[in-house]
């Protein structure tokens, strides 16, 4: 912990730090709209995007769109079953000194904690990392959010982590529909309102959720490290 100094003088500015998964760019969406609010408190904000290099899994993952959006959509859900891992590798922020606030990105896989997430929680930097300091969950999801946190939390818990808070965003539409929806944009990179004939409902993070990110981080910064503004540091 690093945001009190004991002393008479200014606190130190609380770091902040966003560790995450993000192949759409959905759950860093939600990210930035956060790090602006903790920025605004005065908070030191870093990021550490985790890259997927597994050789057995990661390859449908390294274009956007997808080549072949089903098989490629499928090939990792065995292994996300059998709660897997994988090769994964991260920035120098995620070893570069204590944090006040760690703040976990996860988008659901196949109703779980995707396996690069997973993988860091499960490796050997994640309790360095979280021992001791409180952690925020950022779930994205089309619909399943439950699994997701869950398994996020007991991974970051038995690394020592403290639970802070947590919030979840996900697409609009029932469960075919939204599928549907997200089959077509991973597989076209774009948004199209038919696929396969149906009328689709929109997918993605809205402008109005990353509002509600901002609102989320706001009210945890106030809570963890008191009310103050980037002025104050």
């Amino acid at each position: 912990m690093t945001a009190a100094d004991g002393g008479t003088g200014p606190k130190a500015a609380p770091r902040v730090l966003f560790v995450y998964y993000s192949y759409t760019g959905q759950t860093a969406k939600v990210l930035d709209g956060a790090a602006e609010a903790f920025r605004q408190r005065g908070c030191e904000v870093h990021t550490a995007a985790i890259e997927f290099v597994d050789a057995k899994y990661a390859e449908p993952f390294t274009r956007f769109p997808m080549r072949k959006v089903w098989p490629d959509m499928f090939s990792v859900l065995p292994a996300q079953n059998r709660g897997q891992t994988g090769e994964i590798r991260t920035p120098d922020a995620v070893r570069d000194g204590n944090y006040d606030l760690v703040c976990l990105g996860s988008p659901t896989w196949w109703d779980t904690v995707s396996m690069p997430l997973r993988s860091f929680l499960t490796s050997a930097e994640a309790a360095p990392l979280l021992d001791g300091t409180p952690y925020a969950v950022f779930v994205v999801c089309r619909r399943k959010w439950r699994r997701n946190l869950e398994a996020v939390r007991e991974l970051a818990d038995k690394n020592g982590g403290r639970f802070a808070d947590s919030i979840h965003f996900g697409y609009p539409g029932g469960e075919l529909p939204s599928l549907l929806s997200l089959a077509s944009y991973l597989g076209s990179g774009e948004y199209r309102d038919r696929y396969l004939g149906l009328k689709l409902p929109p997918t993605n993070i809205s402008d109005a959720q990353v509002g509600q990110a901002r609102t989320f981080a706001a009210k945890l910064a106030d809570r963890l490290f008191g009310k103050r503004d980037a002025t104050s540091v």
